[in-house]
């Protein structure tokens, strides 16, 4: 009876070793696909993060951004009847209609209009090929390597498809555009005779949300892209094909904003000094080349060490490559931040 005993309480103390405690627990999520993601563009959570599926109107992310990225906000768009009455959602333009870029910018980020999209894919590129091509070329520069756009709407077509991940990276430039993150934060906008409301529930029903787009076709199933920040910590989150995006993104935000905490360490705390052969002063002082922002589990220090040389020659050039700081949490490594030289160090006999 004892050794019955003593196996089942050994038992039972490996399965709770095993099992997440307290606000650790992720939650479960009903999409097939799904990431949260910081600003160093670190996973705090992913399911499948990397599967390539249709994303349907998250496509206009990217429409949006290369738009900004490239027109006067004030360009008068002439509307074709071409971009008139395509399927899906619309802010209804009506051909002949002129309207400035902005307020396209609007009904393609608050209503998803379809048609806003093909006007402005066509007013920015001249045809909706080679603004695609755009998209893909802005999307190869952000790291997007499982992303190829065919369209600046989403709508279904065989090869235009996207991952989790990619789409968080997308999310997490465009929101550091300022045109862009005031747009999409806008609850409602007046254009002309139309008054649009965002279709971003997030706005209103999730704590610090900064802005969001959805997306829906009956192949990609529901798909929602958004923003959120409390604390200073700016997370992206990402589902793809979920029946239960909005109540998913607000479980997701909660878990992570009471499970995590941002940390911006300051040049002085990663000051190092390198000894100084042939110049005027002992050492030489090496600062990070960037601002350093940390995620870490709540009530975690961070663990600094560095890789410098031995000692150096003078001269040394301000802002030349000093070593490497690494940045670990309990063994893990978090991030890996280049050292510079903080100021000129010239050659004294």
């Amino acid at each position: 009876v004892v050794l019955i005993l003593r196996n089942t309480l050994a038992l039972l103390a490996a399965v709770l070793l095993l099992a997440p405690i307290g606000p650790g627990n992720e939650p479960a999520v009903s999409a097939n696909s799904a990431v949260l993601m910081d600003e160093n563009a670190e996973l705090l959570y992913e399911l499948d993060a990397h599967r390539m599926l249709p994303m349907a109107s998250t496509t206009k992310l990217m429409t949006a951004l290369v738009v900004i990225e490239s027109c006067p906000l004030d360009e008068e768009v002439l509307i074709p009847a071409a971009c008139c009455g395509l399927e899906g959602s619309s802010m209804y333009l009506r051909p002949g209609e002129s309207l400035p870029v902005r307020e396209l910018l609007i009904g393609l980020l608050l209503e998803s209009g379809n048609d806003a999209a093909a006007a402005l894919a066509l007013h920015c590129a001249g045809d909706l090929d080679a603004f695609a091509a755009r998209m893909n070329r802005r999307a190869a520069e952000l790291g997007m390597r499982d992303t190829h756009f065919l369209n600046p709407h989403g709508l279904n077509e065989a090869g235009h498809y996207s991952t989790a991940y990619d789409l968080a990276l997308l999310m997490r430039a465009a929101m550091r555009n300022e045109t862009f993150a005031s747009l999409i934060a806008l609850p409602s906008a007046a254009v002309g005779e139309r008054t649009l409301n965002n279709h971003n529930k997030l706005l209103q029903r999730c704590d610090g949300c900064l802005g969001g787009k959805t997306g829906f076709t009956r192949v990609a199933g529901r798909c929602l892209v958004s923003c959120a920040e409390r604390n200073g910590l700016r997370l992206f989150c990402v589902t793809l094909s979920d029946p239960d995006d909005w109540n998913d993104h607000i479980c997701l935000y909660d878990w992570a904003f009471s499970s995590f905490e941002a940390l911006r360490l300051d040049a002085e705390s990663c000051r190092r000094e390198i000894p100084l052969l042939s110049g005027g002063e002992p050492c030489a002082a090496a600062v990070p080349a960037e601002e350093i922002l940390l995620v870490l589990h709540k009530g975690a220090k961070p663990e600094l060490s560095e890789q410098l040389p031995f000692y150096v020659f003078a001269p040394v050039a301000k802002g030349s490559p000093a070593g490497l700081l690494t940045v670990s949490e309990g063994g893990r490594l978090l991030t890996e931040i280049p050292l510079v030289y903080e100021k000129d160090y010239p050659l004294e006999w």
